[in-house]
């Protein structure tokens, strides 16, 4: 399973998206606002989760905002951190 698909399987099933199955999620899709509607609580579990399956940490607002724009940014970003 690529990072991508373990992403959009983490937001459906550790976030609860209703109604959205992973294969759904486009990956240049909006993960906040008119994108998934992910909100500010749903950002400090995506850190968490992040972290967790990944063992990447997101360590401020400007990397998360950076790294939560759609799930071929924060692929993106897990790969450049697991590689350094």
């Amino acid at each position: 399973m690529t990072i991508k698909d373990r992403l959009k399987k983490i937001l459906v099933e550790e976030l609860n998206l209703e109604g959205i199955a992973p294969e759904e999620i486009r990956e240049d899709q909006p993960l906040f606002g008119e994108g998934l509607g992910l909100d500010s609580l749903d950002a400090v579990e995506l850190v968490v989760r992040v972290q967790k399956h990944f063992g990447v940490e997101i360590k401020d607002m400007d990397e998360g905002r950076a790294a939560f724009q759609s799930i071929d940014a924060l692929a993106a970003f897990i790969e450049q951190r697991q590689a350094a």
